[in-house]
């Protein structure tokens, strides 16, 4: 069996985020998802799962990070295409999020971020297979 991620974020409002992640495309698993939890598909093996701040609190002893003010975590998902790293962060940002930082373009490397509406900072970048290729070996 692969090896599967579940990060764990804080949200202030479940049913907000949910809407929002839902007009960037992603889906939700109800089996671990309720009132105060939802499960957010990412791909077959990488999951986010987002609690209720009162609910994420029960998983730990220190105080959520106050994400206008900090960054607690810098995520970062793969696109097929310098396109589609254009498409989801232009919903993202009409959709209830922020902008991050500046677009990087390197050539064989592109990305734009966005805060999510908890302001949580989500990087979207597109790498040039042949410059990916170019590394191994």
């Amino acid at each position: 069996m692969p090896q599967m991620i579940f990060v764990n974020l804080p949200v202030k409002d479940l049913d907000t985020t949910k809407a929002f992640f839902g007009k960037l495309g992603f889906s939700f698993n109800p089996q671990f998802s309720d009132d105060k939890t939802a499960c957010l598909v990412i791909s077959d093996t990488i999951f986010a799962m987002l609690l209720t701040e009162p609910r994420f609190k029960e998983f730990t002893k220190k105080e959520i990070a106050d994400t206008s003010r900090t960054t607690e975590v810098l995520l970062a998902l793969s696109a097929e295409s310098r396109e589609k790293v254009d498409e989801m962060a232009d919903t993202a940002l009409a959709s209830g999020g922020s902008p991050a930082n500046e677009p990087q373009d390197h050539g064989f490397m592109y990305g734009r971020s966005f805060h999510d509406p908890d302001g949580h900072t989500w990087e979207v970048i597109w790498m040039d297979p042949s410059a990916v290729e170019g590394q191994q070996g």
